[in-house]
Parts: structure tokens; C-alpha cells; sequence
């Protein structure tokens, strides 16, 4: 299986953080999402960011959480929000759920979010999520496979 190579993006881009946010995170030297996990390898480092911040433990741990699936390329800043609200909080829980079952997840989500299931990503697209997530292997660092 090919490695995937991960994805970097600009911190203002990844859901969740306010502008306000964003700007006290760039100004702590974390302007990109690699920038935010490479701060963030232990509890004890994101609770610390916490408290610089102001913020609850669960925020830090929300934007780890979509920062890591922003990195695989096919899911990026765009579908990463809508993989945590179906449940899916990691790129290794993405590797290894059926292709059935998280369409089935997300569909449910959209028809209870916004009452609509014709805009929910294909089964195209989420075999290519799951495969990409599968090419990261046990344990993806942005230190290690870095994009542009």
C-alpha cells in the first residue's frame, strides 16, 4: 500500500477556531495545523496551550482531533468536521471502518443536521478517505511525511 503523504494547512482554515483564536494561536507560533500538533504531543502540552489561551482542555483537544484528520489529503479542512460530528476522531479509527458503514454514518448525520442525504459525500469518496488513512500507518507525525 502506497504512503500517504500528509497534508499541512494555514491554522484560520481548519473549523472550529475563531478568528480571535486563530490570531492568539499565530501568535504563539503555531500558524499552520502541523505547527498546533507538533505543540500538542502530550496532554500536559495541550493543557498548557489551554491555559495560554484561556480555553477548556476539550477545545485543544477538539482541534488535535481535527487537525489530524485535516492531514490526510482527500479529507484536508473541508470533510474533517464532519468526520468528528459522525464519530470518527482519528485516522486510525478512519483506516479501519467499512466503507458501508461510514457512509451509512454520515448520511444519518446530514439527514439529522440539515435534513438533506443528496449532499453527503460518496462511497467514492470515503473508500478514498479510508484508503488514504490506511496509507498513514500506526502512528503519522507531521515531522515524518510532509505535503507542501
Amino acid at each position: 500500500m502506497p504512503t500517504t503523504k500528509l497534508r499541512n494547512w494555514p491554522i484560520h482554515d481548519l473549523p472550529g477556531i475563531a478568528p480571535e483564536q486563530s490570531a492568539q494561536l499565530t501568535q504563539l507560533g503555531l500558524s499552520t495545523t502541523f505547527d498546533l500538533l507538533r505543540r500538542c504531543r502530550s496532554q500536559r502540552e495541550c493543557i498548557t496551550l489551554a491555559h495560554q489561551l484561556g480555553l477548556h482542555i476539550k477545545h485543544i483537544n477538539k482541534w488535535i482531533a481535527l487537525a489530524r484528520l485535516a492531514a490526510i489529503p482527500s479529507v484536508g479542512c473541508q470533510y474533517c468536521g464532519l468526520l468528528l460530528h459522525a464519530g470518527i476522531s482519528s485516522p486510525g479509527q478512519l483506516a479501519t471502518i467499512s466503507i458501508a458503514q461510514l457512509y451509512q454514518q454520515l448520511k444519518k448525520l446530514q439527514i439529522k443536521l440539515i435534513q438533506r442525504s443528496d449532499i453527503c459525500p460518496d462511497q467514492g469518496q470515503i473508500s478514498r478517505w479510508i484508503s488514504e488513512a490506511q496509507g498513514l500507518g500506526s502512528s503519522p507525525s507531521p515531522d515524518t511525511r510532509t505535503s507542501p
